[in-house]
């Protein structure tokens, strides 16, 4: 279930660096080694193939030195979704990391805009 997990901040951090420039599976699995993840070929390109198929990344072919390099680009939709996943991750983190600890605030509900009402002042 973690690699599960795990697999989900993967693509948010694809679609992150696809939206600084395009990139390339082996440039991708050497940045996401540098945050501490360890992932083969094997696992990397059907993520991104999937992202692919998904329409947030588009495949452009490229030649360098004489080899064929397939470098993904992020497109429209994946820019959509990168900015609403940042917004979603912002407040995950902000409720997993900064508050693991202690009972939760007042007022605060799991789903977003589900407070609960507050009573009106002055009514009987």
């Amino acid at each position: 279930m973690l690699r599960q997990f795990l697999l989900g901040f993967i693509k948010i951090h694809i679609l992150h660096h696809a939206a600084e420039a395009p990139l390339y599976g082996l440039s991708l699995i050497e940045e996401l080694r540098r945050h501490g993840y360890r992932l083969s070929p094997g696992t990397v390109y059907p993520v991104l193939h999937g992202v692919v198929e998904a329409g947030y990344l588009k495949r452009e072919n490229r030649i360098v030195a004489g080899k064929v390099r397939k470098y993904y680009a992020i497109t429209g939709r994946g820019r959509r979704a990168l900015v609403r996943s940042r917004r979603q991750l912002v407040e995950l983190v902000r409720e997993v990391v900064e508050h693991r600890e202690g009972p939760r605030r007042r007022g605060a509900s799991l789903a977003r805009g589900t407070r609960p009402r507050r009573a009106r002042r002055g009514r009987s």
